[in-house]
């Protein structure tokens, strides 16, 4: 057990080069009043402030409750009040561990990991993921894209991780690295699929930097609507990087089109009242009316699109005017969804299902940039991982009809085989669970 312990610990160092955990400040854009706090696999320690209150008591059953009281957090366990402390970290016994989160009038969410509770100055409590840097990866690559092959995760894990390392003291100053929300990159629970943890440790070690070896900035947007848009178009800086690009890919995908329509008045008035345009004029009128984009452009009469976009709250900037004059109203025919720079993720999905490389995908996207790998990645442990997880992966297809348990989810079910290959044992899926199966002593 003590050599799988090794591997783990060498295999989580690896895989971030420059980050091993990170803080990532959970339910950001959400008040929490109130929070249960429940465990789906593995045992953890409650700490409060410097003190250990309870050691690996928490586990399947119990659950924790917990609210602000002043600039304390109060602590209650199966009806009895442990205190209120400054801070409460649940801090996991072993690598195969899961919290449930359950706030009041909130989803609940999972997450593997550490949690550290506090209360902000809005006397609100405050919850941050204390998590390896690739779990992090594995649970954005699952909020941000859709889909079901692993090359489309590999790409998406990719872009993710050189973001992060990119931009990894955003939120130094309040004390963590990122946030779960849009502002960094949405992490809306941990990851549940193993195709999509799959995809991500394919990509372990690999990141995008441009012609000097540097990480790169990688944004990205649902669907371009079949062009990207420069930098400088949308944002201040032009980067030679993100240089607009033809996009057929992102045609004929769930976001690809859309529409809105809007009364003349209101889109006329709009320009006059707030853009201080000439409505009056019959050239600038006609082209209020008129206007199309068959590539994009970056200005109606001087007004700059991405300003519009956001006053009339449009899902890309880039779109064309069909005018009605019988019926008095504009419709807005659209095209993509997202600001239009860098990786189109539906133009992903359809160039992975046409067989497209994914290190052809990101160079499509980021001109001129390359692929840096990591010449010291043990590549050994990690193809061990990607076997195991491959192994789970067909047991499922094998077993779709089955009735799962939460004892099924992948993480335990790697541990499991991990540990029985400690043993020399072969992992049977339809045997009975033993009881030594979910006992790690470390």
């Amino acid at each position: 057990m003590k050599r799988l312990l090794l591997i783990l610990l060498l295999l989580s160092t690896a895989l971030t080069a420059t980050a091993d955990r990170v803080k990532v400040r959970i339910y950001s854009n959400n008040t929490i009043d109130r929070i249960f706090i429940s465990f789906d696999l593995g045992t953890y320690n409650l700490m409060a402030d410097d003190t250990t209150l309870l050691e690996s008591a928490l586990g399947e059953g119990k659950t924790v409750e917990l609210a602000p009281e002043g600039r304390k957090v109060l602590v209650t366990l199966d009806g009895y009040t442990l205190g209120s402390y400054r801070s409460v970290t649940f801090a996991a016994t072993d690598t195969a561990c899961i919290l449930c989160l359950n706030p009041d009038n909130i989803k609940n969410r999972t997450y593997e990991g550490n949690l550290i509770v506090t209360v902000n100055k809005s006397g609100k409590l405050q919850l941050v993921n204390d998590v390896e840097f690739e779990t992090y990866i594995a649970g954005v690559v699952q909020s941000e894209i859709y889909g079901d092959n692993p090359d489309i995760f590999r790409v998406q894990a990719i872009i993710s991780r050189t973001w992060a390392l990119r931009n990894i003291n955003k939120h130094k100053a309040e004390g963590y690295n990122f946030c779960d929300h849009v502002h960094c990159q949405a992490y809306l629970n941990r990851c549940v699929r193993p195709d999509i943890m799959l995809g991500t440790i394919q990509s372990s070690g690999q990141t995008i930097v441009d012609a000097d070896g540097h990480l790169i900035e990688t944004p990205f947007h649902s669907n371009s609507g079949g062009q990207t848009a420069n930098s400088e178009d949308v944002w201040r800086s032009a980067l030679p990087y993100l240089r607009s690009v033809p996009d057929t890919f992102s045609f004929h995908m769930r976001q690809s089109e859309w529409v809105k329509v809007l009364n003349e008045d209101k889109w006329l008035s709009y320009f006059a009242n707030k853009h201080k345009v000439d409505i009056k004029d019959d050239s600038i009128r006609r082209e209020l009316l008129t206007f199309s984009q068959s590539t994009r452009k970056v200005r109606i009469c001087n007004v700059p699109l991405t300003r519009i976009r956001t006053d009339f709250q449009l899902k890309s900037t880039f779109f064309n005017v069909l005018y009605d004059s019988t019926a008095h109203r504009v419709t807005l025919s659209g095209h993509g969804y997202g600001h239009g720079v860098g990786l189109s993720q539906e133009g992903t999905i359809r160039m992975v299902g046409l067989g497209i490389s994914y290190d052809s995908i990101i160079r499509h996207y980021y001109t001129g940039a390359q692929i840096h790998y990591d010449a010291e990645h043990p590549r050994t442990y990690v193809e061990n991982y990607i076997q195991q997880i491959t192994q789970i992966i067909e047991e499922d297809k094998n077993a779709a009809t089955r009735t799962r348990s939460k004892k099924d989810d992948w993480l335990g079910r790697l541990f499991r085989l991990r540990d029985r290959e400690e043993r020399e044992e072969v992992y049977d899926p339809n045997s009975a669970d033993l009881d030594s199966d979910w006992q790690y002593d470390w």
